[in-house]
C-alpha cells in the first residue's frame, strides 16, 4: 500500500511569461526525470509538446507529470499562464492540493497572476511563492514581496533572500538554516557550495529570520509562549507551525531563485515535501446529489472507501482520447467497470497510464490520492464523476464561463467538413469553454471562446493538427438582450372548434431583474385561477424563448415574469396550451418593455512604457475605455479600465505600435452594461443584413 502522506499533488501556476514552464523543466532534471534540458524558447520543453506551443512559447494546456523529490512522489501540472486559457487553471485547482505560484522578479504581480491567485483562493489550495528571474534586468525581490501583500493582499513569509542581483545574482540565503546557497556558472543546478551568509547580508539576514519566527509561532500557543520567554524554537519546530500555517492559508512561505540559470529550485522543492498538504490533509470533497445539492457525505482520501473520481481533462493524442482523473478515495484497477453519474451509464476502465509530458507509463490500478489518465473512455467529460456502481455518489462538478467571442468557419472543400465535425468533437471534450453551433439558416459553423487568442489557436489546430483548410469570418461579440421598462399584460390562448379545444389565459407582470440574474419566475396565483400543476408550464413556455430576443434575435438576460392571475377551462386546459399562452405572452410584451441590446464589457489590464502612458490612456477613451486604475511601476505604468469587448478587436497590434513592441495586455470578462445608441443600431441593422442575406 503506498503511504498517502509521501504524496504531493501539486500545481505550478503564474501570469505569462512568469516562468512556470521553464520551473517545471528544472524540477523534472533535478527529479531525474529528464537528463536534456529543453527551453522554452528554443521551443522544446517537456511540457509543452503542442506544436502552437512551442512556437508561441506559451503554454495552452495544462500538462501532468509525476516524478520523485526526497522519497515523496509529485504529481505536478504545469498551467497556462495567458488569460483566454484561464479555464486550464481552474480545473487544474479543483483537483490539485496545493500550488507554486511563480512571479517574475522585474515584472511582478502581473493581471493574470492576481486572477489565478483569487481562483486559488476560491479552491482554498495552500500555496508557495517562487519570485524567478532575478538574474532579469529590473528584478526585485522585495517589491514583488511587497506586491504580494498589496496587490494580492496575501501574506509573504520570507523564507529565502537572494545574494546578489541581475546579473550578480549567484545564490540564495537560506533563513531557516542559516547558509547561503552559491551556485557556479556551468549552469548545472547541482554545482552549488553550502557557505556562511555573506558578511554584508549577516544583519538582513538576522531581521528577516527574526520576522518569519515571529509569523509562524503564533501556530503554536506552547512555542510562542516559550519564544515570549526568550527561548528560540528549533528548525524541525519551526518546519511544524511553517507547515500548519502554509495549510491554514495564513501565510505562504516565499522562496527566490533563477529557473533558468538553474539557481534556487532545489529549496522550492524542499518546501513542496516539507510545507504543502499530502492528499490526507486537504479539506475533503463533499458528495452531491443528481441536482446538485449537498448530500453531507465527503469522499475521504482513503484507499478502502468506494470509488470517488473526478475527470479533470480530457486530451487528444495519438494514443486515443486521454482522460486525465484524480481518485479521492478507492481504487482504480484495469478491468473494473465504473459509473458516470452524469450519463448514468456505466464504462470499463481499459489501460491506466502515469503520464510524464507527453509519454506514459503503464499502470495495473491506482489509489486514492492518485492523478492517473485511463485511455479510451467513451462518454466521459470535463467535470464527470466515476465512482462505484453499487455505492454511486456525484462529486461537486466544475462551474465553467461562458464564451464571450465567436467567429463562423467554413471549410473550402467538401471533404473537410466531415472531418471538421470530428476534429470539433474532439476539441469540445478537451475544452469546456469551447462551444461549437451550427447556424440553422445559413449552415455555418460557428466556433464561441473566451478571446481572440483562444479562438486563434483553435482555427490552428484544425489547420494544423486535422489538416482542414478553413474559410474563416471576423470575430462577432456575444452581445444580449434586456428590457428596462415593467409592464403588466393578459395574453389568452383559445382555440375551440369542434373536438376537445385548447384555452389558458394568464395575467402577468414582467419587469427587469438585477444584472446577472438570468431569468426569474413565480407565480403569485391565488384561489385556484391558474391550477398549481399548470404553473411550470408558464415557466416553460417563458424560458423556451429566452434565446430570441426581440432587437437582433440575441438571448434575452436579466427579467423577472410574476404570473398574477389567469383562467383555466376545465375541460380544454392543458399544461400545452398554458405553455403556448406563455410564448405568445413573450412575444407580446417583451417589445413593449423597453428592450434594450446590452454588451460584453472586459476588465482589461494594459502595461505601457512610461514615454507612450498619454497615447496609450487616449486609445483607451477612443474605444469607449473607462479607465479604473493607474499603478505607476519601476519599468512602466499598468492601466486598469473596463472596455467593451467589440472596440478591443485587433488591439495587441495596435499597443504595439504605440509602444514600440514594449506594452502588454490581458483581458478577461467582467459583465454585461447597455450599449449605446449609435452602437446598438448599428449592430442591428448589421444582423438585420446579414439574416435578408440567408
Amino acid at each position: 500500500m503506498t503511504d498517502l502522506t509521501h504524496y504531493r499533488n501539486i500545481g505550478i501556476f503564474a501570469h505569462v511569461d512568469a516562468g512556470k514552464t521553464t520551473t517545471t523543466e528544472r524540477i523534472l532534471k533535478l527529479t531525474g526525470k529528464i537528463h536534456k534540458l529543453g527551453e522554452v524558447h528554443d521551443g522544446a520543453a517537456t511540457t509543452d509538446f503542442m506544436e502552437q506551443e512551442q512556437e508561441r512559447g506559451i503554454t495552452i494546456q495544462s500538462a501532468a507529470t509525476s516524478c520523485v523529490w526526497n522519497d515523496h512522489r509529485l504529481n505536478i501540472i504545469d498551467t497556462p499562464g495567458h488569460v483566454d486559457f484561464t479555464i486550464e487553471v481552474y480545473r487544474s485547482l479543483k483537483v490539485l492540493d496545493g500550488g507554486v505560484g511563480v512571479f517574475c522578479g522585474s515584472g511582478g504581480v502581473e493581471p493574470q497572476s492576481e486572477t489565478n491567485w483569487r481562483y486559488a483562493n476560491e479552491s482554498e489550495v495552500a500555496r508557495i511563492i517562487f519570485v524567478n528571474k532575478l538574474d532579469r534586468l529590473g528584478a526585485d525581490f522585495y517589491r514583488v514581496v511587497k506586491q504580494v501583500k498589496e496587490v494580492l493582499g496575501a501574506t509573504p513569509v520570507i523564507m529565502t533572500l537572494p545574494i546578489g542581483t541581475e546579473d550578480d545574482f549567484i545564490g540564495v540565503v537560506d533563513l531557516l538554516s542559516e547558509k547561503a546557497y552559491v551556485w557556479d556558472d556551468s549552469g548545472d543546478p547541482l554545482k552549488y557550495t553550502v557557505q556562511d551568509i555573506p558578511a554584508d547580508m549577516v544583519d538582513d539576514a538576522a531581521k528577516y529570520r527574526e520576522e518569519l519566527i515571529e509569523a509562524v509561532v503564533d501556530q503554536d500557543d506552547d512555542v510562542m509562549e516559550k519564544y515570549l520567554d526568550g527561548e528560540e524554537p528549533d528548525i524541525d519546530t519551526l518546519k511544524r507551525c511553517i507547515r500548519k500555517g502554509t495549510i491554514a492559508l495564513d501565510f505562504f512561505p516565499t522562496y527566490c531563485g533563477s529557473a533558468f540559470k538553474n539557481k534556487g529550485v532545489q529549496l522550492v522543492l524542499d518546501a513542496v515535501v516539507d510545507y504543502l498538504p499530502n492528499p490526507i490533509e486537504v479539506k475533503p470533497q463533499p458528495e452531491v446529489d443528481l441536482e446538485g445539492n449537498e448530500t453531507g457525505e465527503f469522499a475521504l482520501v482513503d484507499p478502502d472507501r468506494p470509488l470517488r473520481a473526478l475527470a479533470f481533462k480530457i486530451m487528444d493524442d495519438r494514443f486515443g482520447a486521454l482522460t486525465f482523473i484524480r481518485i479521492y478515495s478507492g481504487k482504480l484497477d484495469k478491468g473494473m467497470t465504473v459509473l458516470n453519474t452524469f450519463t448514468g451509464k456505466t464504462e470499463r476502465i481499459g489501460r491506466i497510464v502515469e503520464m510524464h509530458a507527453d509519454s506514459r507509463e503503464e499502470l495495473d490500478s491506482a489509489q486514492a490520492g492518485d492523478i492517473v489518465a485511463v485511455i479510451g473512455m467513451k462518454n466521459v467529460q470535463t467535470g464527470h464523476t466515476l465512482c462505484d456502481p453499487k455505492q454511486p455518489a456525484t462529486l461537486e462538478p466544475m462551474v465553467f464561463p461562458d464564451p464571450v467571442i465567436s467567429i463562423a468557419v467554413a471549410p473550402k472543400d467538401k471533404g473537410g467538413s466531415e472531418k471538421m465535425g470530428i476534429a470539433l468533437g474532439k476539441m469540445i471534450q478537451e475544452d469546456p469553454s469551447f462551444h461549437v453551433e451550427t447556424d440553422e439558416d445559413s449552415g455555418e459553423t460557428i466556433l464561441k471562446g473566451m478571446g481572440e487568442l483562444h479562438l486563434d489557436i483553435k482555427v490552428d489546430i484544425l489547420k494544423r493538427t486535422h489538416g482542414i483548410e478553413l474559410e474563416v469570418g471576423k470575430p462577432q461579440v456575444a452581445y444580449r438582450e434586456t428590457i428596462t421598462q415593467r409592464i403588466e399584460d393578459s395574453y389568452t390562448h383559445k382555440k375551440q372548434s369542434g373536438g376537445s379545444g385548447q384555452f389558458g389565459k394568464i395575467d402577468y407582470v414582467i419587469e427587469p431583474g438585477e444584472p446577472g440574474t438570468g431569468f426569474q419566475f413565480e407565480s403569485k396565483v391565488t384561489g385556484g385561477n391558474v391550477p398549481r400543476e399548470f404553473w411550470p408550464a408558464v415557466e416553460k413556455g417563458f424560458k423556451s424563448m429566452l434565446d430570441h430576443g426581440v432587437l437582433a434575435d440575441f438571448p434575452i438576460l436579466d427579467f423577472q415574469v410574476t404570473l398574477m392571475d389567469g383562467a383555466y377551462h376545465a375541460v380544454d386546459s392543458s399544461a400545452v396550451a398554458f405553455e403556448i399562452a406563455a410564448r405568445s405572452a413573450f412575444r407580446q410584451s417583451i417589445p413593449k418593455a423597453g428592450p434594450q441590446l446590452i454588451e460584453p464589457i472586459m476588465k482589461v489590464d494594459v502595461f505601457s512604457p512610461d514615454d507612450n502612458v498619454g497615447d496609450v490612456i487616449g486609445d483607451l477613451n477612443r474605444r469607449r475605455g473607462m479607465i479604473k486604475a493607474q499603478e505607476a511601476g519601476v519599468t512602466g505604468v499598468r492601466i486598469k479600465a473596463d472596455i467593451p469587448l467589440s472596440e478591443m478587436f485587433g488591439y495587441i497590434g495596435d499597443l504595439r505600435t504605440m509602444t514600440s513592441g514594449r506594452g502588454q495586455f490581458s483581458m478577461e470578462f467582467s459583465h454585461y452594461m447597455p450599449c449605446p445608441k449609435n452602437v446598438s443600431e448599428e449592430v442591428i441593422k448589421e444582423v438585420a443584413e446579414r439574416n435578408s442575406k440567408k
